[in-house]
């Protein structure tokens, strides 16, 4: 696995810093569909979603002279943006989480035979989950995080980050499991 910024990175990274708008755009270009990705998962408002996004961007010019090269500069960005989804749904107060008892007793079984669901389905099934679960789901499944990391970044514990996945889980089944009863429709 690569950590170091390649030969095109560190070429993207000068020539930011040193204010050149066509390295700032090449690097926009570069990385902004896949962060809006991981912002509009987490909040699923395009108008609030590009907000995030663009404060992330402001945010990465901004520091881009802290970058150390460390990681990749994607992965930097991307905690970045994460970093910057989770301030914005704490200022405006979206982030709770529901205490649940018996997290851990959810079966693990997702599918049914013969089922077909598509990414539109899921898509939206996830845009249906509460706040919270949606964050922990987004964070744990689609970006990698362990609920470890989960606990300390959004100040739970990791039986919250745990119980929250578990939920988004449940819900997500029954919501494909009625789409795939009744149909989805947009």
């Amino acid at each position: 696995m690569r950590t170091a910024p390649n030969a095109e990175e560190r070429t993207l990274i000068k020539g930011c810093l040193k204010g050149n708008q066509s390295a700032q755009m090449k690097l926009y270009n570069k990385y902004v569909q896949a962060m809006y990705n991981i912002v509009i998962r987490m909040h699923p408002h395009p108008m609030d979603a590009e907000d995030i996004l663009q404060d992330s961007f402001v945010k990465v010019f901004r520091n881009l002279s802290s970058f150390n090269g460390e990681s990749t500069l994607g992965a930097w960005i991307k905690r970045i943006v994460i970093n910057t989804c989770l301030n914005f749904l704490r200022k405006n107060k979206r982030l709770s989480f529901i205490q649940m008892e018996g997290a851990g007793e959810f079966s693990e079984e997702m599918e049914e035979k013969g089922t077909s669901i598509d990414m539109a389905s899921i898509h939206h099934a996830i845009k249906q989950l509460p706040e919270g679960c949606r964050v922990i789901f987004s964070l744990h499944l689609l970006e990698g995080y362990q609920h470890k990391e989960i606990a300390k970044i959004l100040d739970i514990t990791e039986s919250t980050s745990k119980s929250q996945y578990h939920r988004a889980k449940r819900l997500l089944r029954n919501h494909l499991k009625k789409s795939a009863v009744v149909g989805y429709s947009s």
